[in-house]
């Protein structure tokens, strides 16, 4: 499926404080814990626990979201499909949309009980 610009604001417009309720009750039914999701957001972004409740505080969108990440440079390790969309051919105009593939891709990662170590993807 190809991205396009409006999918890409409505996702920039899309509150992360309403979202992530929904990404932690997903891997807690799955056995995973609102840690194991912090840690697997801090790796992408850098946001630590209270940095990250900050925003959740301030009902960022995902747009604020991501400009104010340092996202990890092994992040373009992430591949994958996520909802029909295959993240390495994710055009780069479409930088925000890539960012919340990648970090949906983790947390599915996450559900499905793979392992942290593989999940946080270190260069070989």
């Amino acid at each position: 499926m190809k991205v396009t610009a409006e999918k890409n604001e409505k996702i920039g417009k899309m509150i992360f404080a309403s979202i992530y309720p929904l990404y932690l009750n997903r891997l807690e039914k799955n056995g995973r814990t609102k840690e194991e999701l912090n840690q697997v957001i801090e790796w992408l972004t850098g946001f630590d626990e209270s940095k990250l409740q900050e925003l959740i505080d301030e009902k960022v969108s995902f747009k604020t979201f991501f400009e104010r990440a340092e996202i990890h440079p092994n992040a373009h390790l992430i591949k994958g499909v996520v909802c029909g969309y295959r993240i390495e051919e994710i055009e780069d105009e479409f930088e925000l949309y890539k960012q919340c593939r990648r970090m949906e891709k983790l947390i599915d990662e996450l559900a499905r009980g793979r392992k942290m170590e593989k999940i946080l993807r270190e260069a070989s």
